[in-house]
């Protein structure tokens, strides 16, 4: 029996289901056996104890609720079936050292009490290279969209290119760099939703077939966390994800306010008008160490 591959499953499905009744004997007949037996191999597998894997899960996707959203707490609560909003607080308090309140409020995000989803088998995380950027004058354009937390990989994705095509409409060529900066805020009108606003920009010098409307922008200077991805363009998003899911917390950064950065560094044989299949990018999340 391949207990491994049998919790590997498991875990996929335990992320999806997250803000469902997962009792353990719900668990157990989803897993095909006792609950008593899938407690001993999960915790033989994983090191850790699931019931409390599925409550520390469930706090941190709770957690990433309050910051980019501005729904009630108890709505949040009870999305992850904590049976009251005193319950909630009481085991928010206990894995983040801080209530939901003080949490949501705090004007940087730590990533103390984050709990990254366990991944078996073979994994490397990307590697985190610490870098100082000088405050950058660029000439973009600001535009926005609103969307569920659960919509923001395929609206990401989607409004990314967007943005770009419009961008780059008049240019003769693509400029050898790129850059996105992207920073999300609760839809204070929406308050299940999160409203991003996303920056496309070029240096000054690369402005040349820009549209009309471009206009200064500054990229702000101080340390950051970069990471490279090369890759597929569909799976930039997953990228940014496990960045924010795993490597901060791993790394026990902080996040200070600012814009993500995507500088992007478009192929030769890129299009102004096609979507591009690969890409190659480096993103840069504002912290303090």
């Amino acid at each position: 029996m391949d207990q491994a591959g049998i919790i590997r499953d498991l875990l996929t499905w335990l992320e999806s289901h997250l803000d469902q009744p997962l009792s353990l004997d719900h668990v157990a007949a989803r897993a095909g056996y006792s609950k008593w037996h899938l407690q001993r191999m999960f915790k033989d597998v994983t090191g850790h104890a699931i019931g409390a894997y599925i409550r520390a899960r469930r706090l941190s996707k709770a957690a990433v609720a309050l910051r980019l959203t501005a729904r009630p707490i108890l709505d949040i609560a009870l999305q992850y079936r904590f049976d009251s909003q005193q319950t909630f607080t009481r085991a928010f308090k206990k894995q983040f050292a801080q209530t939901p309140a003080l949490y949501r409020r705090s004007p940087e995000w730590s990533a103390f009490g984050m709990r990254p989803p366990i991944r078996l088998g073979e994994f490397t995380l990307p590697q985190p290279h610490f870098v100082t950027l000088p405050e950058t004058h660029l000439m973009g354009i600001t535009q926005s969209y609103s969307c569920t937390l659960e919509q923001v990989s395929e609206y990401r994705n989607e409004m990314r290119m967007q943005f770009w095509r419009q961008f780059l409409s008049n240019a003769p060529s693509i400029p050898p760099v790129l850059y996105g900066l992207h920073e999300p805020r609760p839809n204070q009108e929406k308050d299940d939703e999160q409203e991003v606003f996303y920056t496309t920009a070029v240096l000054p010098e690369q402005a040349s077939g820009c549209p009309h409307e471009a206009h200064p922008v500054t990229l702000e200077g101080g340390e950051y966390v970069q990471f490279n991805y090369e890759g597929p363009t569909s799976g930039i998003q997953g990228f940014i994800l496990m960045i924010y899911g795993t490597c901060m917390p791993t790394l026990n950064l902080t996040r200070r306010h600012g814009q993500d950065i995507e500088r992007f560094y478009p192929s030769h044989k890129d299009k102004v008008e096609a979507n591009p299949q690969k890409l190659r990018c480096e993103y840069l999340i504002p912290v303090r160490r």
